[in-house]
């Protein structure tokens, strides 16, 4: 007898959006696509953005959380390339989306360059919502579009011997940021090839339903919700396979505060304030922290054995 286990993250099929609103959402979308095409842009048409396509919702991929209102979360950033400061999503608007091409490098067969829309079009795009928690204590819930990471994995072909996928964000002059003598850009995050091949590690290229805008990351960043969100890099330019663990940025900025794995638990507090609660964006309520942003379940066998390492912070 065949028993199937429903994941977590799964909903009931009764409560998925009707076939009928889907497509209407879809055909509405279609429309706004159109009129894009007919105004004037400095980058590609929207009708040739894989990332500008409506895209289904995956219902697998819930949270028992409001969503964050769009324009809270596309408001109030953290991004230190453009500023120290929340309020720089006006500043980001001067980063162009393209044209846009990512580097595969590292221990591949065949490294290579791609742009971004051939990078999207190897992939089914699909939306999901996850918690994103702040290492500063605050919280959103979101609909990212895009694609697991494991798929991109397994697309650049990485030889058996890589450990550890390196991310590099973009260093742009629209960024004023990057003059800042104490930050060590270019801004680099890590992970393991086992966490890369987890189903919740995502490549996203939208925001409710749009595509993701700069402030937030865009083109093309990284949702890992059972971490820290500052192991998300933003901008992604460059992805390396190597079998070096990275020196990633926060960590040579701060190793004491802020260590490679970065995996959420409301235990352990950062050295300067306490990590057991939240604060929603938007309406400012405190909830508790929960053990990796709510997805035990599903990563914490990924840290058995670890004897001695750092994991949450």
């Amino acid at each position: 007898m065949l028993i199937k286990r429903r994941r977590g993250w799964e909903i009931p099929d009764r409560e998925a959006t009707p076939e009928a609103l889907v497509l209407r959402r879809r055909d509405a979308m279609a429309g706004a696509v159109a009129v894009s095409v007919a105004m004037p842009t400095i980058i590609a048409p929207a009708a040739a953005r894989a990332d500008s396509a409506p895209v289904p919702r995956n219902p697998k991929y819930t949270v028992d959380r409001a969503l964050t209102a769009e324009k809270n979360a596309t408001t109030y950033n953290n991004y230190y390339e453009f500023s120290d400061d929340k309020d720089l999503w006006q500043d980001a608007q001067a980063l162009h989306q393209r044209p846009w091409s990512i580097e595969l490098a590292g221990m591949l067969p065949k490294p290579r360059t791609i742009g971004l829309d051939d990078l999207l079009k190897q992939f089914q795009l699909e939306e999901r919502v996850y918690r994103h928690r702040c290492v500063e204590a605050w919280a959103m819930t979101v609909p990212w579009t895009g694609f697991p990471l494991s798929q991109l994995v397994k697309l650049a072909e990485p030889l058996g011997s890589a450990k550890y996928v390196v991310f590099q964000t973009i260093q742009d002059k629209t960024m004023p940021g990057l003059s800042a003598p104490y930050y060590p850009f270019p801004y680099t995050e890590g992970v393991t090839m086992d966490e890369a091949n987890n189903d919740l590690a995502f490549m996203v290229t939208g925001l409710y339903g749009k595509p993701v805008p700069p402030q937030n990351g865009g083109p093309i960043r990284l949702a890992l919700p059972w971490k820290y969100g500052f192991k998300s890099a933003k901008a992604i330019i460059k992805i390396t396979f190597t079998d070096q663990r990275p020196h990633t940025f926060w960590e040579a900025i701060q190793p004491s505060e802020y260590g490679f794995w970065a995996n959420v638990n409301p235990e352990v507090s950062h050295p300067r304030w306490s990590q057991a609660s939240e604060r929603l964006l938007g309406s400012n309520e405190r909830v508790p922290t929960r053990l990796y942003n709510g997805y035990a379940e599903f990563v914490g066998g990924l840290y058995q054995n670890l004897n001695g390492e750092k994991l949450f912070m």
